[in-house]
């Protein structure tokens, strides 16, 4: 799911693959340029679509320097 806005702090923070292990690692720095990617995920309140706010897992990209790309709501949690 996309289209959310985060309205408070990323918690809870885990890798979940590094460099090779991601599987679109071509398709990254094809698009935003070579650096050590990670796959992370983590929890936070995000506001939805339609306005509901709710507790959510996310799961993005991130490198130094080039910062978090492609974040997108994985599961709501209660």
């Amino acid at each position: 799911m996309t289209g959310f806005k985060l309205r408070g702090p990323i918690t809870d923070i885990q890798v979940m693959a590094t460099g090779r292990g991601i599987r679109i690692l071509a398709k990254l720095r094809k698009l935003y340029g070579r650096g050590r990617w990670r796959k992370l995920k983590g929890f936070a309140l995000v506001e939805l679509p339609d306005g509901t706010v709710s507790r959510a897992e996310l799961h993005w990209y991130d490198a130094h320097g080039i910062g978090r790309r492609d974040m997108k709501v994985k599961r709501l949690v209660r």
